[in-house]
């Protein structure tokens, strides 16, 4: 039988849309958006649900957990295809996805058993401690790019942990981020009124931010949309866990082994086409090596396949959209005419965009001080398969520019010396350290964010779950009634 039938999904009152396939522009199944209003229905409808649920045995709610993860498996095949199609994903991709948003079930589970507080000293005659309390209700806004994983991460531990979660997808994945998981933990025994999936616009993410039953706001996507959820949730006095964008650093020390690098060079830059918060978006490479890493990179890139994931086996699809092929585009033709080397691709057929490697990513150094300019696709985060690639001299310049972004997600760094690769990170500020491997890296049980203009810090995976999804409650008690002063 089908996990999803478009019967079944919920009425909605923001107008018709479409779930399209990057790939071709076909429309896949209709359905409809979430509008502002419907976010007060779905918070009551979760409000009321959540007080139940928060009593329930935490076994009752581990279970629901457990079988979640195991339909993911067993509706893998119809979830990948929707990965593939509505995402842009390759199957290999997809695959990962659907593991890992099981493994993130499987997680939340476990969560559910770890203990809930701790016994505190007093200096009174009682029994002081502290318990961990659900929220309420969480609000999640998750991202197009992994949609169903970025979706999970949020929705499974808030589950487990006693709350109820209302989710907005991006509309563009509206299915494979949204639906599937409803569907999903329908079957799984989850009561109603506990998830509700509203695709839609920046104006039902803004009603879930200011509607005051949601306790919560659990964010992934961009910076600039990032402060503006942090900023209205400060308004309205409720956290925000934001986990933002990135531009992050790969550095090649001059003992690297090329021969090992190229694949998780390539990888780090081209994975999912660039759409991920962690690719690689500054490969900083000693100058011995610098020429020799252009070229074998460049040859990578040019030896990849792009095209429509569902149709044949390639190693890119497609960018999400028009829009987002655009940007990427522009990015690339500003910093070729700033002077940059184009090595490779710089092309692209529809929304297909070739694996890109720009040279000489600092124009004026490598043009001397007749050039003027820099280069918009090093500076700024891409969010596709473009690889910009700089030269440094030593340590403490690849130090410098290293910390030259104002984001701090994850920081990938090759060498033969893994002691000295640990001492050179300690200087480079970051949330996620891969030494010898690159920088797109994922585990439910590790803690995951990034600083600065990458969020807020640790806020996903493991004990950081904990933190995220419930209130401290200090109790006390004592045998009789306090005697005070008056």
């Amino acid at each position: 039988m089908a996990l999803l039938d478009p019967k079944d999904w919920l009425t909605l009152h923001g107008g018709p849309a479409e779930a399209v396939e990057p790939a071709t522009g076909q429309a896949l199944a209709e359905l409809t958006l979430a509008a502002p209003a419907d976010v007060a229905e779905a918070t009551a409808s979760a409000a009321a649900a959540q007080r139940d649920w928060a009593r329930r045995p935490y076994t009752e709610r581990a279970a629901v957990l457990r079988r979640a993860g195991d339909l993911l498996h067993r509706h893998a095949a119809e979830i990948g295809e929707w990965l593939v199609r509505e995402a842009g994903s390759i199957q290999g991709k997809a695959e990962f996805e659907i593991r890992t948003a099981a493994e993130e079930c499987y997680e939340a589970a476990a969560l559910a058993h770890r203990p809930l507080g701790q016994v505190l000293p007093s200096g009174a005659p009682r029994l002081s401690y502290t318990t961990r309390v659900p929220a309420g209700v969480v609000g999640v806004i998750a991202p197009f790019n992994v949609p169903l994983v970025l979706a999970a991460r949020s929705v499974a531990p808030a589950l487990a942990l006693g709350n109820a979660v209302v989710l907005k997808p991006d509309p563009r994945t509206a299915v494979c981020g949204g639906h599937v998981l409803a569907a999903v933990f329908a079957e799984a025994g989850l009561p109603a009124g506990l998830l509700h999936v509203l695709p839609g616009g920046a104006d039902t993410g803004q009603a879930l931010v200011e509607d005051p039953r949601v306790r919560i706001i659990s964010f992934t996507g961009s910076t600039a949309a990032g402060r503006s959820v942090g900023a209205l949730a400060a308004r309205h006095l409720k956290r925000a866990h934001l986990e933002l964008g990135g531009n992050s650093a790969f550095l090649v020390l001059e003992d690297a082994d090329l021969d090992a690098a190229m694949s998780t060079a390539a990888w780090a830059s081209f994975f999912h086409q660039g759409q991920v918060c962690m690719t690689a978006g500054r490969h900083l490479v000693h100058a011995s090596l610098y020429e020799e890493y252009v070229a074998r990179l460049a040859e990578k890139a040019d030896a990849l396949t792009v095209g429509d994931p569902f149709r044949a086996q390639v190693h890119l699809g497609p960018v999400i959209d028009r829009g987002q092929l655009d940007k990427i585009d522009a990015l690339v033709r500003e910093s070729a005419a700033a002077g940059v080397r184009i090595a490779a691709g710089g092309t692209h057929e529809g929304l297909f965009y070739r694996p890109t490697v720009l040279a000489d990513a600092d124009p004026s150094a490598a043009h001397g001080p007749g050039s003027v300019g820099t280069c918009p696709a090093y500076a700024q985060e891409v969010f596709g398969p473009v690889a910009p690639v700089r030269a440094f001299h030593t340590v403490d310049e690849a130090v410098a520019l290293a910390n030259e972004s104002s984001y701090g997600l994850a920081l990938g760094i090759v060498t033969r010396d893994a002691a000295r690769a640990l001492e050179l990170a300690e200087r480079i500020p970051t949330g996620l350290l891969h030494l010898n491997d690159q920088t797109v890296n994922d585990e439910p049980v590790a803690a995951f964010g990034g600083s600065a203009d990458s969020g807020t810090g640790s806020r996903f995976g493991g004990d950081a779950n904990l933190d995220a999804f419930t209130e401290t409650r200090w109790t006390t008690v004592r045998a009789t009634p306090a005697a005070y002063p008056f």
